[in-house]
């Protein structure tokens, strides 16, 4: 009896330890699930949230909410017109902290 202890005490340690290091979560999580390729007035967008490539996403995310409804968009971030946006506003934040 002692020795069939010991031996499922050895085998719960072994299936302990090579469990040790597997993730939890092996997901991608991304916030934007369909990509608009709709060209967006810029007068139209109240906010822009440009979203990095990360671990959890492997990609860049730029979700724009517009004035009319608050409807939040996924947007292209290799779109030409996004990165017009980008660029302009990057420009205009360089100037603010001149």
């Amino acid at each position: 009896m002692n020795q069939r202890a010991v031996l499922m005490f050895c085998l719960i340690l072994l299936t302990l330890n090579g469990t040790q290091g597997i993730p939890l979560n092996r997901t991608t999580r991304c916030s934007c699930i369909k990509i608009s390729n709709q060209p967006v007035n810029p007068r139209s967008l109240e906010k822009l949230e440009m979203i990095p490539a990360s671990p959890s996403c492997p990609r860049v995310e730029i979700i724009a909410t517009m004035k009319r409804n608050g409807e939040k968009i996924c947007l292209n971030p290799e779109s030409k017109i996004i990165k017009k946006i980008l660029k302009a506003i990057n420009k205009k934040r360089s100037k603010r902290s001149q």
